[in-house]
């Protein structure tokens, strides 16, 4: 059972099935392992992911690019449908409020408002959901509806408007997926509208309905107990009969109706009819009430029947039974007192077999368990048996972290032994880098000023390559060299000097747009080298940042989670015993009532081991004096 579940969930987190609220692909896999989670009930991890999933979605700057954008909706409200399968009803509210006071369509809205709706009516609070069901307006989505109505018509029943309900319900019996719960709710309703015959009516139909599904099974046979019981208590013995004959010997309502049935016989004086259910019921476990109820019906059927030696027997069989379950019943208590009944509570089977409950009576030498069925059957016990498991759970968690905080402890020591001997060296690398690249920097916008300011005020000579500089500057020479001289052949180097002088100011000048355009070509081809050294230097400092950061900084933080890991730490520790109390409260509590009832129940049978004795012995004596 579990590793189907488990298998189902994975293929929703790996988007491997069809996700069934939004009827589409599953596009997100964070989403679809809050789902994973959430499918094994696990909902602490369902929420702790999916919280996080939609906090980083809502500071996006662009969130349709992000796969959540395609089950935002459903994202919303899963958040507040695993809050309230924690049990986390104010959250769950505040959650779901969020989304119906929003900027959506009236299906969103609707859907929002149906959900609120059902966590106020399973918190109590009527006329709040009375208040949600009202806002519903307009489009309602399909896959709801039948929901919608159903949960409209348990809250007007719920309100004392059963007239209203039976209206409502009247209209859903052709949905086949409600269709034992509508029928059974239609009875009840018709009931408490004071219409007691067509309640019958209409209870025998749900107790007739089709159904395969172990869910409806058990509420056909809920639909024939209270039937039968009805008849039963109006004097109809032979239809209360019929219809708790209908309940099947093995569902969780059989040992009710064999008994009741039982009854129904033996009320129209049928005892030997009454035994055939009686004796199918008296071999079941004796923990049960109805069992130990019928261990003395069984007595009383045979005295009626004057087999009075056979009535002393089995009320001789019954005494025994009730000293013994007595004995059981003390041994529980002082159980319950050690603190046994809790260890057996939160035993790993509680998490991985849903019907440990059941196994646990098989165990031997378990006197914590010998009611635990029946302490297991109160609602309020259950509520306070999921807090008190779940405060086990947080603090298992809280201890794993506290230990998760001592491996980052270690973790950062052992990155600072690493990372210290070598940040030197990379610094060293660092400095020498990081003085190139300024430099180059600088050359750089100094030849970009230049050009610059060239443009407006154009300078050729600073365009000339380097053998026109050498020239220029040997042209200066020979002019300085012979400007003093006036014989012909220093007037003739003058002269070839400025020749050459003015062909090469030519050159400049005419070439220079050509030169400038160039220039700013070498200029641009600069920047890819420029970019390299940038890249080496980014990949320095992420480098240096990421060795310093990996293991600097985390001593307060970790200290202040550490701090807050104890508070809350001792903050479950007394939630904890405080529930524990409450529970083992409960259960004395309910134990000690089942040990009355028993010893009422050895006294009776004490005083039919008596009156049959006695009346086997005068119906000997009679028999003797004929």
């Amino acid at each position: 059972m579990r590793a189907t579940r488990q298998l189902i969930g994975l293929a929703l987190a790996l988007g491997l099935v069809t996700y069934p609220v939004t009827g589409g692909d599953l596009r997100d896999l964070y989403f679809g392992e809050a789902l994973y989670h959430a499918y094994q009930g696990q909902y602490f991890d369902a929420l702790q992911r999916l919280d996080t999933e939609l906090a980083q979605y809502h500071v996006l700057d662009e969130p349709q690019l992000d796969t959540l954008h395609y089950h935002i909706n459903e994202a919303e409200f899963s958040v507040g449908d695993f809050e309230l399968d924690y049990r986390m009803h104010q959250r769950a509210g505040r959650a779901i409020k969020a989304v119906l006071e929003g900027a959506v369509d009236d299906a969103v809205r609707n859907e929002a408002a149906f959900r609120l709706a059902r966590i106020h009516f399973q918190k109590g609070q009527l006329d709040d959901a009375l208040q949600a069901l009202a806002r519903i307006k307009g489009t309602v989505p399909e896959e709801i509806k039948g929901d919608l109505e159903f949960l409209r018509a348990n809250v007007y029943m719920a309100t004392g408007q059963p007239g209203e309900a039976v209206k409502l319900l009247a209209q859903l019996k052709s949905d086949e997926r409600l269709a034992g719960f509508v029928a059974y709710n239609l009875g009840i309703a018709l009931l408490q509208d004071g219409r007691p015959q067509e309640a019958i009516e209409q209870l025998d139909k749900a107790g007739q309905l089709p159904a395969s599904d172990p869910a409806g099974l058990a509420i056909r046979d809920k639909s024939n107990l209270v039937l039968g019981t009805m008849l039963f208590e109006s004097g109809d013995f032979d239809r209360a009969r019929q219809s708790l004959d209908r309940v099947h010997l093995e569902g969780p309502f059989s040992n009710q109706a064999l008994l009741r049935a039982g009854w129904a016989e033996a009320s129209a004086k049928q005892y030997d009819r009454a035994l055939v259910r009686w004796n199918i019921l008296v071999d079941r476990e004796p923990t049960d009430a109805a069992v130990q109820e019928v261990i003395l019906a069984v007595p009383h059927a045979y005295a009626s029947l004057n087999l009075h030696g056979r009535a002393a027997l089995l009320y001789g069989r019954a005494l025994e039974i009730f000293s013994n379950q007595i004995v059981r019943v003390d041994a529980s208590i002082r159980s319950v007192r050690e603190g046994q009944f809790l260890n057996a509570l939160i035993r790993e089977e509680s998490r991985e077999d849903e019907t440990w409950v059941i196994r646990l009576r098989n165990l031997p030498d378990a006197p914590e368990t010998y009611y635990l069925m029946e302490l297991m059957a109160s609602h309020d016990f259950q509520t306070a048996l999921h807090n008190y498991l779940d405060l086990e759970d947080l603090r298992s968690r809280f201890i794993a972290w506290k230990t998760s905080l001592d491996a980052f402890d270690d973790i950062i020591r052992l990155r600072g032994q690493n990372y210290e001997p070598l940040l030197p060296q990379v610094d060293a690398q660092f400095r020498e880098l990081d003085s190139r690249i300024r430099l180059q920097l600088e050359q750089r916008k100094h030849l970009a000023e230049r050009l610059q300011a060239m443009l407006t005020a154009p300078r050729p000579d600073y365009l000339a390559t380097a053998e026109e500089q050498t020239a220029g500057e040997r042209i200066a020479r020979i002019e300085n060299q012979f400007g003093n001289f006036n014989d012909p052949e220093s007037l003739a180097l003058r002269r070839r000097a400025a020749h050459l002088r003015g062909a090469l100011t030519w050159r400049l000048e005419t070439e220079y747009n050509d030169r400038l355009t160039a220039a700013y070509v070498h200029l641009n081809e600069l920047k890819a080298p420029l970019d390299a050294l940038n890249q080496r230097y980014d990949a320095f400092v992420r480098m240096r940042q990421a060795a310093t950061h990996s293991y600097v900084g985390y001593d307060v933080q970790i200290t202040r989670l550490r701090e807050r890991l104890d508070e809350a730490l001792q903050r479950v520790d007394v939630l904890i015993a405080r529930q524990g109390h409450m529970i083992e409260t409960v259960a004395i509590n309910q134990l000690e009532a089942r040990r009355e009832r028993l010893t009422a129940q050895q006294t009776e049978a004490r005083f039919g081991v008596a009156d049959s004795y006695d009346r086997a012995t005068r119906a000997q004596s009679d028999a003797g004096g004929h």
